[in-house]
C-alpha cells in the first residue's frame, strides 16, 4: 500500500483538478459513499466530486498512475457491493456533479445526458416533449443514476414493451483507467453524432452491465420514441402462484402492457404496513394531476379513494399491469385481453388503485428500502425464460423450508417481487426482511419524517449472515437452473456462472481497458 504522504500528495493533485470543497476526506464522507444498502465494509480512503469529462479523465489518470484503486458510484441505490470498496487504497469517485441533460434532440430523436443524472431529472426534462425513451428508469429514480442504470443494467419503466435499461442506450461516453475517453456507437464515426447504437461491433453493450469494472461512464445517448398517451390500469388476484406466474408469463409473451409485475401475499402484507395513509394522500394528489382532465381527475380520484386499503384484505397474489398504447382502442383491447387470460387462469379482477397511483408517480421516496417498523431489507433475484420460471419459483420455496426453524428463531421474513421484460424474460426476485441496525445511506435515503418514526434495532449479524448464507443459496439455485442477473456486483457468482471461452474473452477485455486492474476490482469477480 502506497504511504501516507503519497496519499496526501495524490489528494493534493485532485483538488487542483476538481476544487478543494469536492475531495472529500471526512470519517462520515467516506465511510457513506462506500457503503451500499445491503454492506457496509472498508471505507474509502477519499471521495473524489468531477465536474466534467476532463476533471474525471484528469482524476483517474493522475489515481491510477500512483497505483490508488477507483471506484465509480451513482445514486448508491444498489445492493451487491458494485461500489464498495474490497481494498483500503480504493478512491471513490462520485458522479452527482454530473448531472446535466445536455440535449434533447427531437429532429433526430435522441437525448445525451451525463452519467450522474437521475432517471426522475431525465423524466422532468422531457416533460411536455411528448417524448421519452423506451425504458425510462427504475423505481428508485428519485436517487438512481442514468450511470448507475447502465452499469448494473436494470429495468421497470417501459419495461414490458422495451426490455431493460441498455436496451434502450444508444451510446456511452467511457473515461477508461489510463484516462483515455471512449465514444460508442455511430458517435465513435469521426464525423458522427450519437443517433444510432451499430458502427461494426457493438462496444456500447461492452459498459451495459459491467458493475463499474470496465471504465467510468461520463455521458449517455438513449433513443426517443413518442409517448404513448392512451392508458388502461389493471389489477389481478390470484390464489396460487402458478396461476399468477401463468397469467403474467401469457401477458408479457402477448405484448400486452408496458409494465407488469406483482407480489406474494407476505410482500403485500409488508407493502400494505409500509404505506401510511399521508402518503396515500400525496399519491392520489399525483394521480388526480395526471388524469387529463379535470372529470377524469374527480371520477378516477373518488373511485380510488373510495377503494381505501380495505380492497387488498383478502388478496393473495396480486398483479398489476400498465397499458399504454397509441388510441383509447388499442388500449381497451389490450384490457380485454388481458381480462380474458385472468379469467382463464383463475383469477379475478380488483381495484387498480396501486398500478393508477406508482404511474402518477413513478420517481417516489426510497421508503421501501427498509421494512415497514424499520427492519434490514435486501433482495436476491435471477431473470428466467418463461418455461423456467415455476420451477424457480419452487426451488427457492424449498431453499427457505429447509431453512424454516432458523429463519423463524432469527425472524427472518421473506416475500416476492415478480415482474417481466419484453415478451421473453421474467424476473423472480425473493425479498428479506429482518430485525438489524440501519446505516449512514439509510438514513440518508429514507424521507426523514418516516426515518424518524422507525423503531430502531440493535445490529443483529446472526440473522445479517444467515440472510447472507440463504441469500447465496438462492443465487446459486438460480444459476444452476440457467438465470442470469442484472447488478452483479460483487455479490453474484459471474465468473462461475460463464463459460470458459466468455470468461477468457471478458478477462482479455479487462486486461485491454484496465491492465492494472485498478478500476472497481473485484466486481464482477474480475
Amino acid at each position: 500500500m502506497n504511504s501516507r504522504s503519497d496519499i496526501s500528495q495524490v489528494l493534493e493533485s485532485l483538488v487542483k483538478f476538481v476544487g478543494q470543497e469536492h475531495v472529500l476526506t471526512d470519517s462520515y464522507s467516506c465511510s457513506l459513499y462506500a457503503q451500499d444498502v445491503f454492506t457496509k465494509e472498508k471505507p474509502a480512503i477519499a471521495v473524489v466530486q468531477p465536474g466534467s469529462t476532463s476533471e474525471l479523465a484528469d482524476v483517474v489518470k493522475t489515481a491510477t498512475a500512483h497505483k490508488y484503486i477507483t471506484i465509480p458510484r451513482g445514486g448508491g441505490m444498489s445492493y451487491t457491493s458494485g461500489y464498495v470498496p474490497q481494498q483500503d487504497n480504493s478512491i471513490i469517485i462520485d458522479m452527482s456533479r454530473m448531472s446535466k441533460v445536455l440535449e434533447i434532440n427531437e429532429q433526430d430523436m435522441y437525448v445525451t445526458v451525463e452519467c450522474g443524472c437521475t432517471w426522475k431529472a431525465l423524466y422532468e426534462a422531457l416533460k411536455g416533449t411528448g417524448l421519452r425513451t423506451p425504458c425510462w428508469g427504475t423505481l428508485s429514480g428519485i436517487y438512481a443514476t442514468v450511470g448507475g442504470g447502465l452499469s448494473q443494467n436494470g429495468m421497470f419503466w417501459g419495461s414490458g414493451h422495451f426490455g431493460a435499461i441498455g436496451d434502450s442506450v444508444i451510446s456511452i461516453e467511457v473515461v477508461l483507467a489510463d484516462g483515455s475517453i471512449v465514444e460508442t456507437g455511430s458517435a465513435a464515426q469521426v464525423n458522427g453524432t450519437p443517433f444510432f447504437r451499430h458502427f461494426g461491433p457493438d462496444l456500447t453493450g461492452l459498459f451495459v452491465g459491467d458493475t463499474g469494472s470496465l471504465g467510468f461512464k461520463t455521458r449517455a445517448t438513449f433513443r426517443l420514441m413518442p409517448e404513448l398517451t392512451a392508458r388502461e390500469y389493471i389489477s389481478m388476484d390470484f390464489k396460487s402462484s402458478d396461476d399468477a406466474l401463468t397469467t403474467m408469463s401469457e401477458i408479457s409473451r402477448r405484448g400486452l402492457a408496458m409494465e407488469c409485475f406483482g407480489f406474494d401475499p407476505f410482500l403485500q402484507a409488508q407493502r400494505k404496513q409500509r404505506e401510511s395513509l399521508a402518503s396515500d394522500a400525496k399519491a392520489l394528489v399525483g394521480f388526480m394531476k395526471s388524469a387529463g382532465s379535470i372529470g377524469q381527475a374527480i371520477k378516477q380520484g373518488s373511485k380510488i379513494a373510495f377503494a381505501g386499503r380495505g380492497f387488498m384484505d383478502d388478496v393473495d397474489f396480486s398483479i398489476h399491469a400498465f397499458i399504454e398504447e397509441r388510441s383509447p382502442q388499442a388500449a381497451k383491447q389490450c384490457l380485454d385481453d388481458i381480462r380474458a387470460i385472468v379469467k382463464k387462469n383463475n383469477g379475478k379482477e380488483i381495484e387498480n388503485t396501486i398500478p393508477k397511483i406508482l404511474r402518477a408517480n413513478p420517481f417516489g421516496p426510497v421508503n421501501n428500502m427498509v421494512g415497514p417498523n424499520g427492519e434490514r431489507w435486501v433482495p436476491v433475484h435471477g431473470q428466467f425464460p418463461h418455461s423456467k420460471v415455476i420451477p424457480a419459483f419452487n426451488a427457492a420455496e424449498a431453499i427457505f423450508t429447509s431453512h424454516k426453524a432458523e429463519m423463524e428463531r432469527l425472524n427472518i421474513g421473506v416475500g416476492y417481487l415478480f415482474a417481466v421484460i419484453s415478451t421473453n424474460a421474467f424476473v423472480i426476485e425473493p425479498v428479506f426482511f429482518w430485525q438489524d441496525c440501519l446505516n449512514e445511506l439509510h438514513e440518508k435515503s429514507v424521507e426523514s419524517a418516516h426515518y424518524n418514526k422507525l423503531k430502531k434495532f440493535d445490529e443483529n449479524i446472526e440473522a445479517r449472515d444467515a440472510v447472507t448464507k440463504i441469500k447465496k443459496e438462492i443465487a446459486a439455485k438460480f444459476s444452476e437452473m440457467g438465470g442470469v442477473h442484472f447488478q452483479i456486483g460483487k455479490s453474484y457468482a459471474y465468473k462461475e456462472g460463464l463459460k470458459p471461452t466468455a470468461l477468457q474473452l471478458i478477462e482479455r477485455i479487462k486486461g485491454l481497458v484496465d491492465p492494472e486492474r485498478l478500476v472497481n476490482p473485484g466486481s464482477l469477480g474480475l
